[in-house]
């Protein structure tokens, strides 16, 4: 993954390395279709993390959503945020991502303000609101050219995948 010291936790507020699709796929068990975000492009440990969503007209949702007029699901840009979380917790704790899963269990305050459309870029930006234990809460907003598309809190915990 990288050559920090194999669990050893980042100190909060550390700033660590970009991460690439090749340490986001090593982290997440997401595949194509599935997989929201391409790159994390500012990384705090602990605190918050920002990844990018190059949106393409060939992502398979726009076949059906909607033929004449391809907009990404608002549930969609909630994922990205999830995912841009659940690398913050990984790479923060620098856990080996090995037989983990990050599962969502709640979602509120979702707010969705424009479309987003092929050829969008998706800044996702997540900030750690808290965590106790395996349970993390994350405020997330998603943006295009510095403009909120879509807002919201959202918990999730992390589990051993046994």
């Amino acid at each position: 993954m990288d050559d920090s010291v194999p669990g050893a936790v980042a100190a909060t507020g550390e700033q660590l390395p970009d991460v690439d699709i090749d340490r986001i796929m090593a982290a997440l068990p997401h595949r194509y279709p599935f997989l929201m975000i391409d790159r994390i492009v500012e990384l705090v440990a602990n605190e918050s993390a920002t990844g990018i969503k190059c949106v393409t007209v060939n992502e398979p949702h726009f076949q059906g959503h909607f033929p004449e007029k391809p907009i990404m699901p608002g549930v969609l840009m909630i994922e990205a945020m999830a995912q841009t979380a659940a690398v913050l917790v990984l790479e923060s704790g620098k856990l080996d991502p090995e037989g983990k899963l990050v599962y969502f269990m709640s979602i509120s305050e979702a707010r969705f303000r424009r479309p987003v459309v092929p050829g969008d870029v998706l800044r996702i930006e997540v900030n750690k609101i808290r965590n106790r234990g395996n349970v993390w809460k994350f405020k997330g907003k998603a943006k295009v050219e510095d403009r909120t598309v879509a807002e919201a809190t959202f918990s999730a915990m992390l589990v051993e995948n046994v």
